[in-house]
């Protein structure tokens, strides 16, 4: 053995020490008598004089520097027992005992996972996408150009010229449309931003896209699907109405309402009085949508829904201010 691997040796037994036994394990293992220094300088007497000096140099060097190593670990491994000795010390007998709080995940996270669940069971894959997008996505290529109406629907937050806070996760769609081609069913979760406010609104909030693209795809398909989602979260008892709407993504277009499940139907300031809520818009992908993807609306068709989260477990919960989820309060959370 060499100086060379008998400083390896020792570094490698420092660095392994852990509390004071290892210390004093060790130290009895470099330092003792028949520890790995006493065996190396046995080895060394046979050397010829100026090599064992070269040598003997070495070692003592290496030995100081062992010993001064295990001398700042006894002080840290000491320090570290006294400080365990005095907060022991400190702990008081007699007081009551505290229960730990144990963290659970937000309702509008439960609502998110549970809207996943639903729709991957029905074969949906899940896609995302970035939250800052381009113009073109989030507009644009939906069919909403600069000079439309819509644009006011989704008053949104600019980051600079043509980069915007996403107003909706339909740019997912876009982006999956343009990276494959049909059959295509996906559901894209996420944070989007609108410039909106209120008991029912916030700036910015969670919602789910959905989109199936194959050929013969019908409107009674997504009632279908949406039927049982609705069910699924609500109940089977639950009243459901498709009623026409208008999104420039989607001909011909459709709100979903259920029976507000809040007032029981009776009307309340949640349902504006008239006993039904809307909870998530949908429609047949517009052709004009599936042209600038690169599909063919001849011969592939499809449909398209969206929804707010917070929407989905206010209901679901009984919650009539949206804006009780970012209270951050633990009287609200707590109960969830």
């Amino acid at each position: 053995m060499d100086i060379r691997q008998l400083q390896e040796k020792v570094e490698s037994a420092v660095s392994s020490i852990q509390n004071s036994e290892d210390l004093n394990k060790v130290k009895i293992q470099l330092l003792g008598r028949k520890g790995l220094f006493s065996e190396f300088i046995d080895n060394i007497k046979l050397l010829e004089k100026e090599e064992r000096k070269v040598i003997g140099s070495e070692i003592n060097r290496l030995k100081t520097w062992t010993e001064k190593k295990l001398d700042e670990l006894k002080a840290f491994h000491d320090g570290e027992t006294r400080r365990k000795d005095e907060k022991v010390s400190r702990i008081d007998i007699t007081l009551p005992g505290k229960v730990p709080l144990f963290g659970r995940e937000h309702p509008i996270t439960q609502t998110l996972h549970e809207i996943i669940r639903i729709f991957t069971s029905l074969g949906f894959s899940v896609a995302e996408g970035p939250d800052i997008e381009s113009d073109y996505y989030n507009f644009e290529a939906l069919n909403i150009p600069s000079d439309h109406p819509a644009r006011d629907m989704q008053d949104t937050f600019y980051i600079k010229q043509g980069i915007v806070l996403r107003t909706h996760t339909s740019p997912v769609q876009i982006r999956v449309m343009e990276s494959q081609l049909p059959p295509v069913r996906i559901i894209a979760p996420g944070v989007v931003y609108r410039c909106d406010s209120d008991i029912s609104h916030t700036p910015m909030f969670h919602q789910v896209e959905g989109l199936m693209v194959d050929k013969g795809i019908r409107f009674s398909d997504l009632k279908g699907i949406l039927s049982v989602f609705v069910q699924d979260v609500f109940g089977v008892d639950t009243k459901l109405r498709f009623r026409p709407s208008y999104f420039p993504f989607t001909e011909p277009s459709a709100e979903v309402d259920i029976g507000c499940m809040i007032c029981g139907g009776d009307g309340c300031r949640v349902c504006k009085n008239t006993g039904w809520l809307e909870i998530l818009g949908s429609g047949m992908v517009h052709p004009q949508v599936l042209r600038i993807v690169g599909y063919d609306p001849e011969t592939v068709s499809g449909f398209a829904f969206g929804m707010g989260v917070e929407r989905i477990a206010m209901l679901k919960f009984g919650i009539d201010d949206i804006r009780q989820f970012y209270y951050n309060d633990i009287r609200f959370l707590s109960q969830f």
